[in-house]
């Protein structure tokens, strides 16, 4: 491949990479993700913003908190802080849980957000960053009314 071409390439695979994730952060960076059979939540989110970040480094792949409290209403906000990271509700770790949201996009850009509702039942729930997880990026969720 001849270096014009090969920085072409490069170029519109930053691009097209940038569109993407610009994409996912319209509206004030919410990239909410929701399963498509998820029922949506009957009011707006009345609580508080719990942030969450999402890291990568010299001590591994983590969320920080690992371990939260929440509330019906309140919004868990995933924050990029570095890395590559996605948030997903797996089904097989949380059995008989519904409105699970989808597994999130990758999110790339460092502070790029990821914003979740929390309409959950009460209870406990568990979420993993699924390249990490197998390293140890795992969260504990508790919700209460």
């Amino acid at each position: 491949m001849k270096n014009y071409q090969f920085v072409f390439v490069t170029l519109a695979t930053s691009i097209a990479m940038i569109a993407c994730a610009r994409k996912d952060t319209a509206a004030g960076g919410d990239s909410s993700a929701h399963s498509a059979d998820a029922a949506p939540s009957a009011a707006a989110p009345t609580g508080k913003i719990v942030t969450v970040e999402l890291n990568s480094d010299g001590t591994g792949n983590y969320f920080k908190p690992a371990k939260l409290e929440v509330h019906r209403g309140d919004v868990l906000r995933f924050v990029l802080k570095s890395g590559v990271h996605n948030v997903d509700f797996l089904p097989d770790s949380n059995p008989g849980k519904k409105n699970l949201p989808a597994p999130s996009d990758m999110l790339q850009l460092p502070d790029q957000t990821l914003d979740i509702p929390v309409t959950f039942e009460p209870g406990h729930y568990y979420f993993q960053c699924d390249p990490h997880a197998a390293l140890g990026m795992k969260g504990q969720l508790e919700v209460e009314d």
